[in-house]
Formats: structure tokens, C-alpha cells, sequence
């Protein structure tokens, strides 16, 4: 699984639904949709695919300042 994430500090692609916290991060199924999914917005310049494996995850969870646990993730598209 992928999740996209801004270059600049690592957030990533979120989707906000009222009453979650922290939002569910997106996910694709494969580096080659992320990156399609990123270039077909034209953000090749601003984000990146991030394969989610044990230390993403934790990088992750930093960045959005909540522990893994509490993390969702949702499927695109959903």
C-alpha cells in the first residue's frame, strides 16, 4: 500500500470526515497508481508516493502528531 505525501514535510493525503480525528489517510494499491493518480493532478513537483511499511508508519504518525494506532486508512477511490 501508498500513501502520497507533500515533499516538503511528509503530511500526507488525508480525507477529512466530520467527528474523525485524525483523518484517514489515503491509500493506493500500488506505487504506479499513486504516481499516476499525482501526475494526473499535475503535483509531480510537490508530492511523492510513500510505501507504508513499519518505520512510514511511524513517520507518518509523527507528522500528523497522533500514535499508530490511531491512525486510519482508506482505499482510493472509495
Amino acid at each position: 500500500m501508498y500513501a502520497i505525501v507533500y515533499k516538503a514535510d511528509g503530511y500526507p493525503i488525508c480525507r477529512q470526515l466530520p467527528g474523525v480525528s485524525p483523518n484517514p489517510v489515503v491509500t493506493w494499491n500500488t506505487e504506479a497508481a499513486a504516481k499516476a493518480f499525482i501526475s494526473s493532478k499535475g503535483g509531480d513537483a510537490d508530492f511523492r508516493p510513500l510505501e507504508l511499511t513499519d518505520d512510514a508508519m511511524d513517520g507518518l504518525a509523527k507528522t500528523m502528531g497522533c500514535p499508530v494506532q490511531a491512525m486510519t486508512f482508506e482505499p482510493y477511490p472509495s
